[in-house]
């Protein structure tokens, strides 16, 4: 098939690239504030004076990481896969069936990007004038409305990684399939050779 070193799948991967490393930044950062919040947590607790709210914050820092994490092992292919049946396989067949699943991920991104939307709906709470409590009188969708127990934070402004994550998912899920179907050269990530885990599935 073939390849444009300019078109719009040169520049979906460019853009799931530049995405990766954002998330490589993200990763580290979250992953330092972990470390710290259970530092901090330790001695807090074993001078008699614990912080309260730390348990909730390690608890969010996590999943947090888990969702980054999640989005960029897919890019890496780093995802879990079960090969019992591919390896059975010819190759055209096992081609066939790595990207039935590529692009499974795919629709489970955009699945998961449009059911954020209905969500979050944020065109219902700006007919509102982005009064929560209006406009959770109204939908009985309390997610602006509501905080958490300890932080006392958003519960919005937390939850907000689950349409990032759908994002990137589908970001990167489209980039892998692009060079599965050979319309794009296979890309080495720089600073992220983490083994190569990838099966078809």
């Amino acid at each position: 098939m073939k390849q444009n070193p300019s078109g719009p799948a040169h520049l979906i991967l460019d853009l799931s690239g530049a995405v990766l490393r954002l998330e490589r930044i993200v990763l580290t950062c979250l992953m330092t504030l972990l470390v710290l919040l259970i530092l901090v947590n330790v001695v807090s607790r074993y001078t008699g004076r614990p912080i309260y709210w730390i348990d909730e914050a390690s608890v969010y820092c996590v999943v947090w990481l888990c969702f980054v994490g999640a989005s960029l092992m897919t890019r890496l292919r780093l995802d879990f896969a079960v090969s019992l049946l591919t390896d059975k396989l010819g190759p055209k067949s096992a081609r066939l069936v790595k990207l039935l699943a590529g692009s499974a991920v795919l629709v489970f991104g955009f699945s998961m990007l449009a059911m954020c939307w209905i969500w979050l709906d944020p065109i219902g709470i700006a007919r509102y004038g982005f009064d929560a409590k209006e406009y959770a009188a109204n939908s009985f969708n309390f997610l602006y409305t509501e905080k958490t127990q300890t932080l006392e934070w958003p519960t919005w402004l937390l939850q907000t990684i689950l349409p990032i994550f759908s994002a990137t998912l589908s970001l990167h899920a489209l980039a892998n399939l692009i060079e599965d179907l050979g319309l794009q050269p296979r890309r080495a990530h720089p600073g992220l050779e983490l083994g190569n885990a990838e099966a078809v599935t």
